[in-house]
């Protein structure tokens, strides 16, 4: 049997960090080397999903339990602001960083490639673990080749940080890899009311929906003479991105430099 890859898991008491710490210490390949959160208390991190102790005692500084423990990865579910700082400290150590939060500028993700290159390892961003996201956006891609008129409708809880969310972002950068800049809609429309269109993007519109009881769905709709085409995603549980997640631990094993979008790691 080959050696088990060693996850720290930053974010752990969070309720995508549970997820994650649930996953790993359920892989038989995987072994859970350190969990990090700012403010668990020193307790066993498998008394975070309902399992016997582990041995590892959640952290609330990164970089020392980087350095006690020294992972093979760190999978990062925690804020955008703690987002770069975390993935730099990861690259420092060594640690292949995934990062499933959101909110990376394109210059700091060209900051990180280079960090992850001048240190050999590879790193992961990823706005979305799921599959059928990723399809979602694979499928938009497509369609806009030949619909060009689109509009994009996120739809997350009302605790969401940042806006229009990293899937949606990535969706838009996929819609204008495959038709030319549009800018749509009356030419001498007014907004009424400020942000009432949306926030602009290639010459088409994301709009953001925060409302309690949402969990995270994404809806794209193309627009063309007498027709419209939806292209829809709905994610209703956690543990939807953890087939995912356990696919990015594995392929980041053997990637070089910093790879934006979980879609480059599936086959």
């Amino acid at each position: 049997m080959s050696e088990r890859i060693k996850v720290a898991v930053a974010g752990a008491t969070g309720r995508i960090g549970r997820e994650v710490v649930r996953m790993v210490l359920e892989d038989p390949g995987l072994q859970l080397a350190a969990a990090v959160a700012r403010s668990a208390g020193p307790v066993d991190a498998g008394s975070l999903v309902g399992k016997p102790d582990t041995g590892v005692t959640v952290s609330s500084d990164l970089s020392e339990a980087l350095a006690a423990s020294r992972p093979d990865v760190l999978v990062d579910f925690t804020s955008p602001k703690a987002a770069m700082p975390n993935a730099e400290t990861a690259i420092a150590h060594g640690v292949r960083p995934i990062m499933g939060t959101t909110g990376f500028t394109p210059e700091q993700i060209a900051e990180l490639d280079k960090q992850c290159r001048d240190r050999g390892i590879g790193g992961l961003i990823a706005p979305n673990f799921s599959i059928g996201a990723i399809l979602m956006m694979k499928f938009s891609s497509m369609a806009a080749k030949y619909f060009p008129h689109v509009e994009i409708i996120e739809y997350h809880g009302d605790q969401k940080l940042d806006a229009p969310s990293g899937t949606s972002i990535k969706t838009a950068e996929w819609i204008a890899g495959s038709r030319e800049e549009i800018r749509q809609g009356n030419p001498n429309e007014e907004e009424v009311i400020e942000g009432a269109r949306g926030g602009y993007y290639n010459g088409f519109r994301i709009h953001s929906v925060r409302l309690p009881g949402v969990f995270a769905q994404q809806e794209v709709i193309f627009g063309a003479f007498g027709q419209t085409l939806k292209i829809r995603h709905d994610s209703y549980d956690r543990a939807g991105y953890m087939p995912g997640v356990n696919t990015a631990i594995h392929k980041v094993m053997t990637a070089t430099g910093m790879v934006y979008g979980f879609e480059h790691f599936l086959d």
